[in-house]
């Protein structure tokens, strides 16, 4: 029984002894240089105004406004988003995700 134990223990041992060796790795060939430009930036320019007692931000990318941030003094802050580029804003509360739960009446009493 001694002898199998220590056959097993063994034979474990140099399965771990010759997992362990470090095999020949290739080294990695070296990345390619990152882009000199860009064709477009990738933050928007934001720029930040007084209008009345409010703080308008205004998000603009490549030159177009797409997106305004209302800032009350007293209040919630709000966006203006114009989704499809044609002037006509949306209003979207900084609480909103987006994301609309359908709901249904199921019964009534």
């Amino acid at each position: 029984m001694r002898r199998t134990i220590v056959l097993l223990l063994s034979a474990l041992a140099l399965n771990v002894a010759a997992q362990s060796q470090p095999r020949k790795l290739e080294p990695i060939p070296e990345p390619p240089p990152p882009p000199t430009s860009l064709d477009e930036p990738l933050e928007p320019q934001v720029t930040i105004m007084k209008r009345g007692e409010d703080k308008v931000e205004e998000f603009r990318m490549n030159g177009k406004l797409y997106m305004l941030k209302v800032t009350p003094p007293h209040g919630v802050s709000y966006y203006l988003i114009d989704n499809a580029g044609d002037g006509n804003w949306m209003r979207q509360n900084s609480a909103d995700s987006g994301l609309r739960v359908p709901m249904w009446v199921i019964g009534t009493f």
